[in-house]
């Protein structure tokens, strides 16, 4: 369920990677300017980014999406040049591939990418709300023993709120764990993100609003729900 955000002028390239990486399991939605990618790609797990923009120079958009937090991308170039992979990845590219590649590569690029920036950031230690289990080891989730599809965002806005099951966790420290950036929260992100979790726990009592705060983890099956325990709630050294 990895939402990638295709970056690409051309709508018909656009159409065409997105039809590809879908095949291979991925979410997907694209742009066709740099402005309308440094828009969109906080909520993305990964950007696919090509460097021929119309309207910017994509170097820049690299930079920016890099110096605003963490999240893995992929830079995409016309031709098969030394200099410009170089300096891409100068720019802030986790890696860089030419346009020519086979489908199969790209999705193993993919895959090898976002290994290594979930490797940094995962906790080893489950943590288990009953009736809900959240495991980083699988990045799965768990009510009531049946799996909770989850997209990787919200496999790890609800790890940061379990984490810190017993305090209000503000916005701005969600945008910064979750999203590895310090974007100021004027959009709906966060929220679109709480209210699909919600839906997919079955409750709205699994997550509450704290207004003009943030969210903190609830207990959304009142009759079984009990206290974690201290070393499950622990994080990894």
């Amino acid at each position: 369920m990895t939402n990638v955000l295709v970056v690409e002028r051309d709508a018909a390239a656009a159409e065409a990677t997105e039809r590809d990486l879908r095949r291979q399991g991925y979410t997907t939605r694209s742009v066709h300017t740099g402005a309308r990618a440094l828009r969109t790609y906080h909520d993305a797990d990964l950007v696919l980014l090509s460097l021929d923009l119309s309207d910017m120079d994509g170097l820049e958009v690299c930079r920016s999406v890099r110096s605003n937090g963490d999240i893995p991308l992929i830079a995409v170039t016309d031709d098969d040049d030394e200099l410009e992979r170089v300096l891409a990845l100068r720019a802030g590219a986790d890696d860089c591939v030419v346009k020519t590649w086979s489908f199969r590569e790209i999705g193993a690029r993919i895959e090898a990418v976002l290994r290594r920036a979930y490797r940094e950031r995962t906790p080893e230690k489950t943590i288990s709300l009953r009736p809900l289990h959240i495991d980083p080891r699988t990045r799965e989730v768990r009510l009531h023993d049946r799996l909770v599809p989850v997209t990787s965002k919200e496999f790890e806005l609800l790890y940061v709120l379990a984490q810190n099951s017993e305090t209000v966790v503000s916005r701005k420290e969600l945008m910064a764990k979750v999203w590895g950036s310090n974007w100021a929260c004027t959009s709906r992100t966060i929220d679109t993100h709480v209210s699909s979790l919600r839906s997919k726990l079955g409750s709205s009592r699994w997550i509450t609003t704290v207004r003009g705060v943030g969210y903190r983890m609830g207990y959304g099956d009142c009759r079984t729900a009990e206290r974690p325990e201290a070393s499950e709630l622990s994080e990894a050294s």
